[in-house]
C-alpha cells in the first residue's frame, strides 16, 4: 500500500494534505482520546457526522469507530440535508461532527447533542476562525491529545458500529463486498471526487478494507484530471 493513505486536494485552495497510515493512527487515537477520556463518552454512545469526504471526515468517523461508539452519517445535498436528522426529530445523540459552512441557517436540522464540534476543514486542519455557540472547535480540541495511545481494547465483530444496528463485522463485509464491485484491490490508488460520493462506506471505507489508498478530491478541474491521475498515480477512479 502507498505510504500515501490518505490525500486530500483542493482544487480551488490549492491545498494539498497527505497522511500516511502512521499520520491517520495519530489522529484517531487522538479523537478516540478525546471522545472517550475527556468527553467520558462510552461503547455504544451515539454520534452524528455531517461532514463531506475530507481527510478530517476520515479522522472523526475512524476514531468514533475506535471509540466504539454508533455513528449516524448523513450527506448534505446542495438544498440541505439530503436525508437529515431533521427526519429523525427523536435521535438520542451523545456527539455531533458537523462542517463550519452549515452551520448557520440550517442549524435548526441538526439535532443537539451532549458534545458538538464543529470543522472549518481549514487547510492541514487549522482552528475554524468562527466557532459557532454551543460548539467546540474539533482540530483543536483533537489536537489537544495528539500523542495519546491508541483505545487498549479492539471493536468486536458483533458491536453496532452503526446507530442503525450494523455490526462491525458486517458493515466490513459491507465494505469488502463494494470494494470487489468497484474492482478495487489491495495496492489501487483510488481517486474520489468528493462531490459525486460522499458516502464513507463507498469513499473511505472499500478502499481501506481492500488494502488501497485513497486521493480524496474536492473542487476538482476536469480539464486537468489525467494530469491530476498521472500526479498522483491513480490507478482507480470513483
Amino acid at each position: 500500500m502507498s505510504e500515501q493513505l490518505i490525500t486530500y486536494i483542493d482544487g480551488a485552495t490549492g491545498e494539498r494534505t497527505v497522511l500516511t497510515s502512521t499520520d491517520l493512527g495519530v489522529w484517531v487515537a487522538a479523537t478516540a482520546s478525546l471522545l472517550s477520556g475527556e468527553c467520558g463518552l462510552r461503547r455504544g454512545s451515539r454520534a452524528g457526522v455531517l461532514l463531506p469526504p475530507h481527510w478530517q471526515t476520515a479522522v472523526v468517523l475512524l476514531g468514533a469507530w475506535a471509540a466504539g461508539i454508533e455513528v449516524s452519517f448523513q450527506a448534505w445535498s446542495t438544498a440541505g440535508l439530503s436525508s437529515g436528522f431533521a427526519a429523525q426529530p427523536d435521535a438520542e445523540l451523545d456527539v455531533t461532527f458537523v462542517e463550519r459552512r452549515r452551520v448557520g441557517s440550517w442549524l435548526e436540522d441538526v439535532p443537539s447533542a451532549r458534545f458538538q464540534f464543529v470543522l472549518g476543514l481549514a487547510p492541514g486542519g487549522g482552528a475554524s476562525p468562527d466557532v459557532p455557540h454551543g460548539y467546540r472547535d474539533f482540530p483543536a480540541a483533537a489536537r489537544a491529545h495528539l500523542g495519546a495511545a491508541p483505545p487498549r481494547d479492539g471493536v468486536a465483530v458483533g458491536e453496532a458500529a452503526t446507530v442503525d444496528g450494523t455490526t462491525f463485522g458486517e458493515y466490513g463485509v459491507a465494505a469488502a463486498t463494494v470494494a470487489s464491485a468497484r474492482g478495487i484491490t489491495a495496492g489501487d490508488r483510488v481517486l474520489v471526487d468528493a462531490t459525486a460520493c460522499e458516502e464513507p462506506m463507498i469513499w473511505l471505507m472499500a478502499p481501506l478494507t481492500a488494502g488501497a489508498s485513497i486521493v480524496v478530491g474536492a473542487n476538482l478541474d476536469r480539464s486537468g484530471l489525467d494530469e491530476l491521475i498521472t500526479a498522483e498515480r491513480v490507478t482507480r477512479l470513483l
